[in-house]
């Protein structure tokens, strides 16, 4: 079995939607192998998949590598993936099956609170980030290549992170509201979490602005340099 590094969090109709979303995904990602494999849901909303197959040890790595994977026990100097759970003066909280603070000074995302830099960079609640587990009495810290990542985004063109939604619900919504052609495409950050990336005419904060009341989302826009 391997739990995803992604959370499952909205209810009711949108649940199962969700839970049908990622099994299509699943299945795409091991489509090429000989395994079955069956989707369940931990209590903590992180999804699990048990697989079985002649195949399954390597499907088990190839949705680590996708979707990152929690795992009970981390090796310090290793990267792992959490989702922003929360935040606060001292620093980010991510969930990875159990909570992991990455202090202020370890963001290394430049000036500013760690609201303020969440939000400069658009990271939506839930979002799925990389870390590096901390030596012994050492905190946290976010893994360089996430740091590398961040900052591309800013030197691109504007977008608007979401979170709550599957991608094809995003772009039924971009779509809906008219703005098929300002945009390239939706990036999918996690199963829920997904990052819409303007054209270079396209105006970030405008796109947020239209599509913003068609989605029960938080959403926050990357405006470039």
């Amino acid at each position: 079995m391997v739990v995803l590094a992604t959370k499952l969090y909205v209810g009711g109709d949108a649940k199962q939607r969700s839970l049908d979303s990622l099994t299509s995904l699943v299945e795409n990602d091991l489509a090429d192998l000989d395994v079955e494999f069956t989707v369940g849901l931990r209590d903590d909303g992180f999804p699990s998949v048990t697989i079985t197959g002649e195949d399954a040890p390597v499907a088990r790595n190839l949705l680590a590598e996708e979707w990152g994977a929690v795992t009970p026990h981390r090796d310090a100097g290793e990267t792992y993936v959490g989702t922003l759970e929360s935040w606060d003066d001292e620093g980010f909280i991510l969930d990875a099956g159990e909570p992991v603070r990455i202090p202020a000074d370890e963001l290394g995302l430049g000036q500013g609170s760690p609201d303020q830099i969440r939000r400069r960079f658009g990271l939506v609640q839930h979002m799925p980030l990389r870390f590096v587990e901390g030596e012994a009495d050492e905190p946290a810290r976010l893994a360089d290549d996430e740091r590398d990542r961040l900052y591309e985004w800013t030197r691109g063109t504007d977008r608007v992170n979401v979170n709550s939604a599957t991608r094809a619900e995003v772009r039924a919504t971009v779509n809906r509201a008219g703005h098929a052609e300002d945009i390239v495409t939706v990036e999918r950050l996690g199963l829920l979490e997904q990052s819409i990336i303007c054209r270079e005419e396209t105006d970030g904060p405008g796109l947020l602005s239209d599509i913003g009341p068609h989605l029960r989302s938080e959403l926050l826009v990357v405006v470039t340099d």
